[in-house]
């Protein structure tokens, strides 16, 4: 049988956006992001942005990094080194 009516197609979620790589953000962004986390005691978000700036690592190996990665028997490392 063939449907008179067929199922409407999903627009894709990204359509008329912009994709792929973005500008680096501007000195006085950064800085107004890490006021914004600062005052928001939100310290485990500036910990990571501040070490995902500081490194310049991507956000897909920043995700995977554990405390066991920056923290050695119990105390962070002031550097650590990313294989």
């Amino acid at each position: 049988m063939h449907d008179k009516n067929p199922t409407p197609r999903q627009e894709p979620w990204n359509k008329g956006k912009l994709v792929g790589q973005k500008q680096p953000l501007k000195l006085e962004e950064i800085w107004a992001i890490r006021i914004r986390l600062e005052l928001e005691s939100a310290v485990m978000d500036l910990a990571l942005f501040n070490l995902a700036i500081d490194s310049k690592l991507r956000a897909c190996d920043l995700v995977t990094l554990r405390a066991r990665d920056i923290a050695i028997g119990g105390a962070a490392e002031f550097r650590a080194s990313i294989a």
